[in-house]
């Protein structure tokens, strides 16, 4: 069984979309999507500084379109089968991207629906100066305690090692001082606030309020959510978690323990594809994978997706 994923924000690299915009038909899909959330895609996807694309505002729109054009690049490629995927799921803003994919909300609305977030979200960043940072090794429920002591929030859990903060600047760099007993080091994230928690609490209420313009349905692949692994069956639900999420925390690990036990025999990452894939080879030993990072990664994927069709 296949699983696609979705990356989720800081997964994004400096003129990442640049060659994706050499596909046919890609320049102008993407300039589509950029008038309709006044926001261009393709300037900050092949032109724009780390920076530039740090920005909440930004980066959360710049992924999921960046998600979306791989995907359909990769349902052109020889042997496609979509039934060849048993499942999908996407890291933090990676969850919208998996929703359209599982059509539980059309590309419109996931991009006009993550422009909402990524502006919501930036404004509750700039109310205090935030960030989050990776802590890598050590036993989780040491490394739980040692954050909490510093007032910080175990944002994401990711598995494989792989723990994220959050919270205020102070706070990261105590973190950054004073090592969890057991972890090997701290890596500060390419994000503009404490995401997945409380400090993005005024956010929610603007995506509720989006939320209800949108008409999800019902997914038509197993779609695993970032709040505790479950395998979610109705959009509404889908929607319910997408809005909530920005305030708690992703459990990434729950989702790579669901995948285990759906029985998943290889995973595709859309792209900017790599952090998840990485995560994988960790936690699901053996299973194969591959990371779009660039069209060429096209043919493996499809390789992969041929095997699993026959």
């Amino acid at each position: 069984m296949l699983v696609l994923v979705a990356p989720g924000q800081g997964a994004q690299t400096p003129g990442f979309l640049t060659p994706w915009l050499e596909l046919p038909g890609a320049a102008d899909r993407v300039g589509a999507w950029s008038d309709a959330i006044e926001l261009d895609l393709a300037h900050y996807g092949t032109k724009a500084d780390a920076d530039e694309i740090r920005d909440t505002a930004v980066a959360q729109p710049l992924l999921v379109a960046a998600g979306l054009l791989s995907a359909s690049a990769l349902a052109t490629t020889r042997a496609y089968d979509r039934s060849a995927f048993g499942a999908v799921a996407g890291h933090s803003v990676g969850e919208i991207t998996a929703a359209a994919y599982a059509g539980v909300i059309s590309e419109a609305e996931a991009l006009s629906f993550v422009r909402t977030r990524g502006l919501a979200m930036a404004e509750a960043s700039a109310v205090t100066e935030t960030g989050m940072a990776a802590v890598l090794g050590g036993e989780t429920d040491v490394v739980v305690a040692h954050l909490e002591k510093l007032g910080l929030a175990p944002a994401n859990i990711n598995g494989a090692g792989q723990i994220v903060a959050a919270g205020t600047m102070e706070q990261i760099a105590a973190l950054t001082a004073e090592k969890p007993e057991g972890s090997m080091k701290v890596v500060a994230l390419k994000v503009a606030g404490a995401f997945h928690t409380h400090h993005m609490t005024p956010a929610v209420a603007t995506l509720a309020k989006a939320a209800q313009a949108l008409t999800p349905a019902d997914p038509e692949l197993k779609y695993v959510s970032n709040k505790d692994g479950l395998v979610v069956a109705t959009g509404a639900d889908v929607v319910a978690r997408l809005v909530g999420q920005v305030a708690n925390p992703v459990r990434w690990d729950l989702c790579m323990e669901t995948f285990a036990e759906l029985g998943v025999t290889g995973i595709i990452e859309l792209c900017p594809g790599g952090t998840l894939t990485g995560l994988a080879k960790r936690a699901l030993k053996g299973v194969p994978s591959v990371a779009l990072k660039t069209p060429d990664d096209l043919e493996k994927a499809a390789a992969l997706i041929a095997e699993h069709a026959a």
